[in-house]
């Protein structure tokens, strides 16, 4: 959507508004490219104009984590700011039964004491370049939608190929630099994303997980909040602080009420381009299979980790994706299934085709009906997408193990092919950090491997009957329980050194190896080559080229003021430290240390909503009145963990860390009604690293 052409949306009963043309005050949306920041709606709104180097700086004061999630430089020696659920991939990694830094917080009080982890890369955006033509003539008229889809996927390797060939392969040699093509307006333009990598980071500080996800579920994606949700990283470069140009400075006095704010961080998805058709297969089949899966994998965490504090500690952090995932689809699937979106969206598609009716000249390509073929590939999608999940999506196959076994089978196929045929996960340009985490020295569970694998060897059977051929063939005349044991205990894939040799295998020897894991993988992966051809082929390829004629069509009609779906990659959003009404009841834009107090002494300081000892220890020392949490209408998703926010003079003021219950619906549409960005204030990180935690050396490297 756009904030010419569209409503303000809500949620439930606060829709009741007509969409008006022109929008008198066009609403706090989108998740801009930096290549094509709002200028004219800042200035018109906010008489604010910054120039393109206050755009530069924070584009490369901003960070992406390969795990998922979005940080910032806060220093000129590489310290880098992100959420503790963020960095918990890192501390899990690094954790063991006697140090639990998850649950105890970590804190460096010298370099030397900055610990390493084991396979986190971030990359940092450097430049953009637009290749949609070079992309776009690979693909010519009259071409079947498979052999478009193969055209299309050499050009996109070999556009990255050929820059590392070229002008980028010496950047590449010299600093690392790793070249992503990105697809945009669904088709629409194709852009060449260069990152500097970062493979060699290290944990500074991490609070507590009480504090650090203070309310736990039940708070998780509410209003008010009160969590010190931060972690610290430093990034290192030949062994020492990497010395980092652009890095944005502290705000002492953090976000003001009603101030202009803006977030950059990397949004994951979103669909507010999609057509209704799209919509409604999301709502009647993808979430309903997902939430399935989700809270199937939610009771096998539970009641794994209520065997023991150790084995908790171990599925932490799993359990706590999970649980978010399924909070945050509940939340995705009631907008869904709310009927004034539902008729919001209808109007707007109703009105976009009513105008390329009218001037059908506005299609790139006037022949056929990009609506039609929308459908049309959806429908090839929902013949194939149980088992296109379960065997190329790996739900049949919940294990860490079957992941690494399936990487090597493929890394040994695809490595023998041309660059421009390969799988796009094995394309040149990205064998340096697929190899980087294949190679992980990352603890595996066994015990946590056997019990997710064996509960999704369960679902497999259930799916598609234990009589299938495939399903006998998987479970080799054993139970999901013990063919799930015997896999696990028989492979030899735990080993770093075992993948790496295997690695450098041939596809016959790697057959050969009689790991049983291995030999799953080789079994399985006929069948979910041949789902994943067809659902690039005739889903994947369909889809792309009828959203390139819908956009197409929008360029025609609103030109750069439309602002592409996200694609977790580097975005630029703006909007106002403001709170809301609820119900009736007025929501501060921001909450305090005295609340926070009084929220755990409410509920008996049991958890998840009990305090750290420390923070009771040393209540008295605190402002209780400084800022907390806090809210504003940023148009943020997941994927902006992490994200810095800052004000007019590029001065980090908080830190993204979620969204109140309302914003679950802006993967769709867009609302300023209720929706909010939740973070934590940059007045409450100083006060709580001098006065909780002693971090001095920590303070003054931020707040000099």
């Amino acid at each position: 959507m756009n904030r010419v052409t569209r409503c303000l949306y809500g949620i439930g009963a606060m829709i009741a508004m007509a969409c008006v043309l022109p929008v008198e005050a066009p609403a706090d949306e989108g998740m801009w490219l930096f290549n094509n920041p709002p200028k004219k709606l800042l200035q018109e709104k906010y008489k604010f104009a910054p120039g393109d180097d206050w755009y530069l700086h924070l584009q490369q004061s901003s960070v992406r984590f390969n795990s998922g999630g979005s940080g910032s430089f806060v220093s000129a020696d590489g310290l880098v700011l992100t959420n503790h659920h963020v960095g918990a991939d890192c501390l899990q990694k690094l954790s063991t039964k006697d140090r639990d830094l998850i649950a105890q917080g970590f804190y460096a009080k010298t370099l030397e004491e900055e610990i390493r982890c084991v396979d986190l890369e971030l990359n940092v955006l450097q430049s953009i370049e637009d290749v949609t033509e070079r992309i776009n003539a690979a693909v010519k008229p009259g071409m079947s939608s498979a052999a478009a889809n193969t055209a299309r996927r050499a050009a996109m390797n070999t556009v990255r190929r050929a820059a590392m060939n070229t002008v980028e392969k010496e950047s590449l040699d010299q600093t690392g630099l790793r070249s992503d093509v990105v697809t945009l307006y669904h088709g629409g333009l194709y852009h060449l994303y260069r990152f500097k990598k970062y493979t060699d980071i290290r944990i500074v500080f991490a609070p507590e997980k009480d504090i650090a996800f203070f309310g736990g579920d039940p708070d998780n994606f509410e209003y008010p909040r009160y969590d010190l949700d931060i972690c610290f990283l430093r990034v290192y470069e030949d062994g020492k602080p990497a010395k980092i140009e652009h890095y944005l400075k502290w705000s002492p006095k953090g976000a003001s009420d009603n101030e202009l704010v803006f977030v950059s961080g990397h949004p994951g998805r979103t669909d507010r381009l999609d057509t209704m058709a799209h919509i409604e297969f999301l709502r009647d089949k993808v979430f309903p299979q997902t939430m399935r899966k989700l809270f199937r994998w939610e009771v096998a965490l539970s009641t794994y980790s209520g065997e023991s504090r150790e084995k908790a500690r171990r599925a932490q952090d799993d359990l706590f994706g999970v649980q978010n995932s399924r909070k945050a689809r509940l939340g995705m699937l009631a907008g869904l299934q709310d009927p004034a979106i539902s008729s919001s969206k209808q109007a707007e598609e109703l009105k976009l085709r009513q105008t390329v009716q009218e001037k059908p000249s506005l299609l790139k390509e006037p022949a056929g009906n990009p609506w039609s073929d929308v459908a049309a590939a959806l429908k090839v999608w929902d013949g194939i997408y149980d088992d296109w999940d379960l065997l190329e999506q790996r739900s049949a196959f919940h294990s860490q193990l079957f992941g690494i076994a399936r990487t090597l089978v493929r890394l040994t196929e695809e490595s023998a092919k041309p660059n421009a045929d390969r799988l796009r996960e094995y394309r040149e340009s990205n064998l340096e950090s697929l190899k980087f985490e294949l190679f992980s020295e990352a603890p595996i569970y066994e015990d946590l491997e056997t019990r997710l694998l064996a509960d999704s060897l369960s679902m497999l059977t259930e799916m598609k009957g234990y009589d299938d051929p495939l399903v006998q063939k998987v479970l080799a005349g054993k139970s999901p329980r013990e063919r799930a044991a015997q896999l696990v205990d028989g492979t030899k894939l735990k080993s770093v050194d075992v993948r790496k040799k295997l690695a450098e295998a041939g596809p016959e020897a790697l057959r050969e190896s009689h790991d049983p894991i291995m030999e799953l993988a080789v079994l399985v992966d006929p069948q979910a080559r041949s789902l994943r051809k067809t659902y690039e082929d005739q889903v994947e390829e369909p889809l792309r080229q009828a959203y390139a004629k819908l956009s197409a069509a929008r360029f025609a009609i609103y030109g750069t003021e439309v602002y592409p779906d996200a694609t977790f990659t580097l975005r630029i959003a703006f909007g106002r430290v403001k709170g809301y009404t609820e119900q009736g009841r007025q929501i501060p834009p921001w909450t305090t240390f005295a609340g926070l107090y009084e929220r755990a002494k409410e509920q008996g300081n049991v958890p998840p909503f009990k305090l750290p000892q420390r923070w009771i220890d040393r209540k008295d020392q605190l402002n209780l009145a400084t800022p907390f949490n806090f809210v504003s209408t940023a148009d943020i998703i997941g994927g902006n963990s992490g994200s810095p926010i800052v004000n007019r003079n590029n001065e980090l003021v908080g830190i993204i860390f979620d969204g109140n219950i309302q914003s679950l619906v802006l993967d769709f549409v867009y609302t300023e009604q209720e929706a909010r960005a939740v973070a934590v204030h940059g007045a409450a990180v100083l006060e709580a690293l001098r006065k909780v935690y002693n971090a001095e050396r920590l303070v003054k490297e931020i707040a000099p």
